[in-house]
């Protein structure tokens, strides 16, 4: 009778983990890509257009050219003078391991580099990873010239997601751990 009993609880449980993933996922699916006049706007701009949860990067890390590019943008906006060279982290957070600071799925980073820490927390964000060096993150949003440049420096980002990291988090908790 209570092996009944967990299994039920099991099974309940993975529909509904399954029914919350898929959900999520279609919301995000139908999340219209940025169009070209979307990715020569100012991410400030963008940020204001677009709902809270609907902003997803068009590009992918496996794509070769736009991680280059990504990774000249990297260093050229100086995000390695924090992060580090290839973003395993200094005097701030490394961007290459399972810890999120605030999540890692690309509407919250997007949002945490345009507005910077303290007025990300001001929207109602909160913290939900710790790390031993945290510094607040300055606002960049005024500074990065392009939602463009912003996208393909997260492609490069997420390009050195380390292989010793736990992998279900390479794109911020796990819809089932949240």
């Amino acid at each position: 009778m209570v092996l009944k009993r967990i299994l039920f609880f099991v099974v309940v449980g993975l529909a509904s983990a399954a029914t919350t993933y898929t959900l999520r996922t279609a919301i995000a699916a139908d999340s219209p890509a940025p169009s070209a006049a979307d990715l020569a706007m100012k991410p400030t701009d963008y940020i204001t257009k677009v709902p809270k949860g609907q902003i997803k990067n068009p590009y992918k890390e496996s794509q070769a050219d736009i991680v280059a590019q990504g990774e000249h943008l990297f260093l050229s906006y100086g995000c390695n003078g924090c992060h580090g060279g290839g973003g395993g982290g200094g005097m701030c957070p490394p961007l290459t391991n399972d810890v999120w600071v605030y999540d890692g799925d690309d509407d919250t980073i997007f949002r945490l580099v345009t507005l910077g820490s303290d007025a990300l927390q001001a929207q109602g964000y909160t913290r939900k990873g710790r790390e031993n060096v945290v510094g607040p993150m300055p606002p960049f949003g005024q500074i990065v010239k392009s939602t463009d440049d912003l996208f393909k420096i997260f492609a490069f980002v997420r390009s050195k997601y380390s292989a010793s990291a736990d992998q279900a988090y390479k794109y911020g908790t796990p819809d089932n751990l949240k």
